[in-house]
């Protein structure tokens, strides 16, 4: 496997730092709303990444967040006149509704910050007491001067940060660009810190959640490109001074989505919702248009992308379906076996830097296969079903599902009538039946 990081900007051999499991950590979302379209690419990227260590024999610890409390989940629930924690439970449960109808694999820890809240106060407290963050009237600021090659991730200098930073200088801060650890609220949920009521700022969340699940570094810390800086930044910055050590290996990043080539926006009105896409054109859809383009590219939506990946996956859904109604007719069952030298060209591909579309030009040579092995006068079993059995392995990595066929007595009875009126040259009943099975999605 090979990895690109974005902290050293370079393609780098991945190892594991523990042999056989590979630890990582993607930033979640802050459940203020429903996700749209654009916040399910990381979802499907990394979840993917994980699919093809798995394939290739690893254990995957993986961990990803909830931002349970935040200014727009504290305005939405006063504008609701609710607690802030039935906001946060409604839209944790519409995230999980939509991972689960992209067919991601389960995490293995989904911890919230509201959980995780001593820790995080203790983890402030550290660093005020090492000196790198400091208290104004109840708001603890990190000290981003003293950190160690502050920018290494987003590749952006002190000097041109400080000229930015400027502009909207705060004079509670020792530097423009230092950033909030704690802030003191008097509105919405607070909670008891040796500066006073208040919350955490988001960039120090992650790295406790971090700490507290894995106690170490990690292998990779994954987000959209979105996140380099300043998430990603501050988030490095903290874990060297207080914990010192860096945070992750690899930190990698996937790119952003536009829709018919503008970035998506409320002000645009191209904001579209991740279920009513789902909806729309189905979950094996939106994973094979979201892998369809490599990961670190930007992605855009258009009905042109969507009617290409429905085509694709329709050669392979209907190859599939073909090998499996030969085998429900002659009342057999599929062994499953995989073609090793298959197999190992889309591992190849995809371990690339998850390179998926160069995985699905695999995908495409095996569908040939199979399609050459169906018109074999003479048959050879153990080609097909290795085939059959690489083509499922394949799409399985991808996320992509699509359930076998199993024919009822009915379905069956129609496909030999078909049959039969072929060989008697009854084309006109022949058309009806071809039509009804057409109907059923058998054809």
């Amino acid at each position: 496997m090979r990895l690109f990081n974005s902290k050293t900007n370079q393609l780098e051999d991945f190892k594991p730092l523990e042999e056989g499991i590979v630890k990582m950590y993607v930033c979640g979302p802050t459940v203020y709303d429903e996700i749209h379209i654009g916040n399910t690419r990381p979802i499907i990227v990394f979840d993917t990444l994980r699919r093809i260590f798995e394939a290739s024999g690893l254990k995957v610890d993986m961990v990803s967040n909830y931002t349970d409390v935040d200014d727009k989940i504290i305005n939405k629930a006063l504008y609701e006149k609710v607690d802030e924690r039935i906001i946060t439970d409604r839209y944790i449960k519409a995230y999980n509704e939509v991972r689960s109808r992209l067919n991601t694999r389960g995490l293995n820890a989904s911890p919230r910050v509201t959980d995780t809240m001593q820790d995080i106060i203790d983890f402030i407290d550290a660093l005020v007491k090492e000196g790198y963050a400091y208290n104004v009237n109840g708001n603890v600021y990190f000290r981003v001067l003293k950190s160690d090659r502050y920018g290494e991730i987003s590749k952006q200098r002190i000097e041109d940060l400080m000229v930015g930073a400027r502009i909207e200088e705060d004079p509670e801060k020792e530097s423009p660009l230092d950033f909030g650890l704690w802030k003191k609220t008097e509105t919405g949920i607070q909670w008891d810190s040796p500066w006073g009521k208040g919350r955490p700022g988001w960039h120090t969340e992650c790295v406790v959640m971090i700490e507290s699940h894995f106690h170490g570094m990690i292998d990779i810390h994954g987000g959209g490109m979105d996140l380099k800086f300043p998430h990603h930044e501050n988030e490095l910055a903290q874990a060297k001074a207080c914990l010192h050590h860096d945070l992750a290996r690899v930190w990698m990043h996937n790119g952003m989505l536009n829709i018919d080539g503008e970035k998506m926006s409320k002000s645009l009105g191209n904001v579209m919702k991740a279920k009513d896409v789902i909806d729309k054109i189905g979950a094996n859809t939106v994973r094979w248009m979201m892998l369809s383009v490599h990961y670190r590219s930007p992605l855009n939506i258009s009905e042109e992308v969507i009617e290409q990946a429905k085509t694709e996956l329709l050669k392979a859904q209907m190859i599939l379906k073909q090998v499996e109604i030969r085998y429900e007719l002659e009342d057999k069952t599929i062994t499953p076996m995989i073609d090793e030298a298959f197999r190992t060209q889309f591992l190849d591909a995809v371990s690339d830097d998850l390179n998926t579309p160069n995985g699905m030009k695999i995908i495409f040579d095996v569908i040939k296969a199979l399609n050459q092995d169906q018109r074999q006068k003479e048959l050879s079993e153990a080609v097909l079903l290795g085939h059959y059995g690489a083509l499922r392995m394949m799409l399985n990595t991808m996320g992509i599902d699509f359930e076998p066929i199993k024919l009822t007595p009915d379905q069956k009875d129609l496909f030999m009538k078909w049959n039969q009126a072929k060989v008697d040259k009854d084309f006109e009943k022949a058309d009806l039946f071809r039509k009804a099975l057409i109907d059923q999605q058998l054809l």
